[in-house]
């Protein structure tokens, strides 16, 4: 694993080494890295795993498994930390409670750890941040598996769309695998070159009037 990037080989065991085999083919069909879609950071943030528990999972390691209050709290404090409001600041703890219709009380409760969730509290806290049923609760493996199911619908789509000759074509340019380096540059400037390289492409393929 290297800058949060992992190259799985496919050790993973059971229903999860069957997704990743599953998600690895549909990357090579799409012409896509497996560094792209096997992001251990975007995959903790999709799923609430810790990152570092999502690598030794790809990788068919045994990562322990918390209780449910220890699991509990450290996704709370990940959604806490990755799902920001639209300033970029977290959520306080009112915003939490209102939202989550709950006293501020109850929430900090929650969040501090100083009392245990009931499953009203985890699907509240869970519509709140807008994520999936079974965010706060789901076992690590049974989570990961959930994001690389997501992963792999969302390539599946972008498989069939292949049939369309414009899209045949922008990903035969790698146009996809471009778009997800242009996020890694550092600033406007260099995505902007990106960005006209793009409009040069599209404007090429434009058909023309008869």
């Amino acid at each position: 694993m290297t800058d949060g990037f992992l190259v799985p080989d496919l050790t993973a065991t059971g229903p999860l080494a069957a997704s990743v085999a599953r998600v690895a083919e549909l990357a090579g069909k799409l012409g896509l890295s497996r560094c792209e879609v096997f992001d251990v950071h975007q995959l903790s943030e999709a799923s609430g795993v810790p990152a570092e528990v999502v690598g030794a999972l790809l990788e068919g390691r045994p990562a322990g498994e918390p209780d449910l209050q220890a699991r509990f709290l450290q996704r709370f404090d990940l959604l806490r930390r990755t799902r920001l409001k639209p300033n970029g600041r977290r959520y306080t703890h009112q915003e939490i409670a209102d939202g989550a219709g709950m006293s501020r009380q109850q929430a900090g409760a929650l969040i501090n750890g100083d009392r245990r969730p009931t499953m009203e509290h985890c699907d509240a806290i869970q519509r709140f941040f807008k994520v999936h049923a079974g965010f706060l609760t789901a076992e690590d493996a049974a989570a990961l598996g959930g994001a690389l199911e997501r992963t792999e619908q969302r390539l599946l789509h972008d498989y069939a769309g292949e049939s369309d000759p414009l899209e045949r074509l922008l990903q035969d340019n790698g146009v996809r695998g471009i778009a997800w380096r242009a996020a890694q540059l550092p600033t406007d400037k260099h995505r902007d070159k990106v960005t006209e390289w793009l409009d040069l492409l599209l404007e090429s393929v434009k058909p023309t009037a008869p």
